[in-house]
């Protein structure tokens, strides 16, 4: 029964860590790793975008565009992104396991107008217990299936490698 106790405290003090975590990790491909705290937020440009959630209702968020974010990180963007550089990708890691996947030219200016965002806040407040502190929000998708939950990690790849 001891054992019972002590796994199941730290099964909920793991679990509580994973939906405490306040920062974003980019890795990879990328000049700079970063992490970037509420802080790091603070300090860059706020977007705000239009899209549904996984019930179809219209909300507004805002957030950090992931262009700017890595754009900071030093991945290759722009006039850089051409070539062999069309096989990099964005991997999006979220607490609880769920993944998935861009080409790094689905998230640059240069090839889209769509904005996606790193959000931090819903309809003008902070996002809901269990879908923050951050969520990848990606307009216009007609299934919400990439705009996901508790992201913890972008990491930077090239396909092939």
């Amino acid at each position: 029964m001891k054992l019972f106790f002590l796994l199941t405290l730290f099964i909920c003090f793991t679990f509580s860590t994973l939906q405490a975590q306040s920062f974003i990790k980019v890795s990879g491909e990328v000049k700079r790793q970063l992490q970037l705290y509420p802080t790091d937020f603070a300090k860059m440009k706020r977007v705000t975008v239009s899209a549904n959630d996984h019930d179809g209702k219209a909300h507004t968020y805002t957030g950090i565009a992931i262009s700017e974010i890595l754009d900071s990180a030093g991945a290759t963007t722009g006039a850089q992104l051409r070539g062999k550089n069309l096989a990099k990708y964005m991997l999006v890691k979220c607490a609880d396991g769920y993944k998935v996947v861009f080409s790094l030219a689905e998230l640059d200016n240069n090839f889209t107008d769509r904005i996606v965002i790193l959000s931090d806040m819903m309809d003008g407040k902070p996002l809901p217990e269990g879908k923050g502190p951050y969520k990848l929000v990606v307009p216009g998708e007609k299934k919400p299936a990439r705009s996901c939950l508790q992201v913890t990690e972008l990491v930077i790849g090239v396909a092939g490698e």
